[in-house]
C-alpha cells in the first residue's frame, strides 16, 4: 500500500512538473525555474564526488570548458552544438583525467586535492580571460544567432521549450545519482573514504574507482555548462568558470543536503532566489554579496547542520517514525496479562 502511494505521488509530481509551463507561462517565473533546474544538475554533479570525501574546487573549470568549447566551435567552425557538446565533454573528461590521475595515483587527498582542483579552476579562468580575442575575455561571449535551423543550432526563444529541456536534464541528473547510489561503486567509494589502505586490502582498485566518479562528475558539470550557454546565449568567466562558481557548487550541495538526491536541488532554489533578491533589491550595489553570504552560511552549516537542510529534515522524520524501545523493567513476559 505504501509503495503504491509512493508511486502515485511521483506520478502526480511528474504530471504537475510537465504541465506547469502550459498552465502558468509567465516568462520570468519560467526563467527562474529553468535556472534552478540547470544549476540543480550542476550541483548534483558536484555532490557525486563530494559525498565520498572528494572535495573538488575545480568544477567551475569543467563547467567553463563545457560552455566555451561548445560556443567557440559554433562561432568559429560552424559545428552544431549537437556535435560540439560531445566534443566539449571529451575535452572536460581529458582534463579531469589529466588532473585526477596523478593525484589519485600518488595519493594526494584531502586538503591537497582540494588545492590542486582549486588551481585547475583558476587556470581555466585565466585562460578564458587571457584569450580575449577568441573568448571575449572578461566582457563575456555570445554564441551567434543562427540564420538557419534553430533545432540544428540548439537555439530557441521559447521558455516552455527550455523548461522542458531543463526538466529532462534535471531528471537525468537524479537518475545518475540514484544509479551510483545503488551500485557497488558507492560501497567501494565509501570504503575508500573511510580507509584507503583497508579498501585496497579488501580488493578495491582505489585509483580506478576514484577516477570513475571523477569522470562522471566532470562530464555532468561540463554538460551543465553547455546547456546553460545555449539557454542564456551569453557566457562570461564569472558565470560559468572560476573559483566563485566552484564555491557556489560546494555551498549549494552542502546547504541543501550532500547525501540526499534532492539536496542539491534545495541548494539551487536557495542560491538562485538569493541572487535574484539581491539583484532586484540592491542592483549593482549587491554585486558580490551572494558569494559573501555563501561563505558565511557554508561555515555555519558545516558546523551546525552538516547534513544540510533536506538531510536534517529527513533525519527528523525517520526519528519520529522509529518505534520507541520499551524499557526492560516495563516489558511484559510472554503469556502474562498485566
Amino acid at each position: 500500500m505504501k509503495l503504491e502511494s509512493k508511486h502515485l505521488a511521483w506520478a502526480v509530481a511528474a504530471v504537475v512538473a510537465v504541465g506547469l509551463p502550459f498552465v502558468h507561462d509567465d516568462p520570468y517565473h519560467l526563467h527562474i525555474l529553468i535556472l534552478i533546474l540547470v544549476w540543480s544538475f550542476a550541483y548534483t554533479s558536484w555532490s557525486m564526488m563530494g559525498r565520498f570525501g572528494l572535495t573538488s574546487l575545480g568544477h567551475g573549470g569543467f563547467m567553463g570548458v563545457g560552455a566555451y568549447v561548445t560556443a567557440l566551435l559554433w562561432n568559429h567552425l560552424g559545428i552544431s552544438p549537437w556535435l560540439g557538446i560531445p566534443i566539449a565533454l571529451l575535452c572536460a573528461g581529458v582534463l579531469a583525467l589529466v588532473v585526477a590521475y596523478p593525484c589519485f595515483r600518488f595519493r594526494i587527498t584531502g586538503h591537497y586535492f582540494a588545492l590542486v582542483t582549486l588551481a585547475l579552476s583558476g587556470i581555466v579562468l585565466q585562460i578564458v580571460t587571457a584569450t580575449r580575442d577568441w573568448t571575449g575575455g572578461s566582457l563575456g561571449y555570445t554564441p551567434e544567432a543562427t540564420k538557419g535551423s534553430k533545432f540544428w543550432a540548439l537555439q530557441s526563444s521559447d521558455k516552455v521549450v527550455w523548461y522542458l529541456v531543463a526538466l529532462i536534464v534535471w531528471v537525468v541528473g537524479l537518475a545518475i545519482w540514484t544509479w551510483v547510489d545503488r551500485s557497488m561503486t558507492r560501497s567501494a567509494l565509501e570504503a575508500i573514504s573511510e580507509d584507503e589502505d583497508a579498501a585496497a586490502a579488501a580488493g578495491v582498485n582505489v585509483t580506478v574507482e576514484k577516477l570513475k566518479i571523477t569522470l562522471i562528475s566532470a562530464l555532468m558539470t561540463a554538460f551543465a555548462g553547455a546547456v546553460y550557454c545555449q539557454y542564456q546565449m551569453f557566457i562570461s568567466p564569472d558565470t560559468v568558470s572560476g573559483i566563485a562558481v566552484s564555491l557556489q557548487m560546494v555551498f549549494a550541495a552542502v546547504v541543501g543536503g550532500l547525501y540526499v538526491a534532492l539536496g542539491p536541488t534545495v541548494g539551487a532554489v536557495i542560491t538562485i532566489l538569493l541572487a535574484e533578491v539581491l539583484r532586484i533589491g540592491f542592483g549593482t550595489k549587491g554585486v558580490g554579496w551572494d558569494n559573501l553570504i555563501y561563505g558565511a552560511l557554508l561555515v555555519l552549516f558545516i558546523i551546525f547542520l552538516p547534513k544540510g537542510i533536506l538531510g536534517s529534515l529527513l533525519d527528523r522524520v525517520r526519528l519520529r517514525r522509529a518505534p520507541v524501545p520499551v524499557p526492560k523493567s516495563q516489558a511484559v513476559p510472554l503469556g502474562r496479562v498485566p
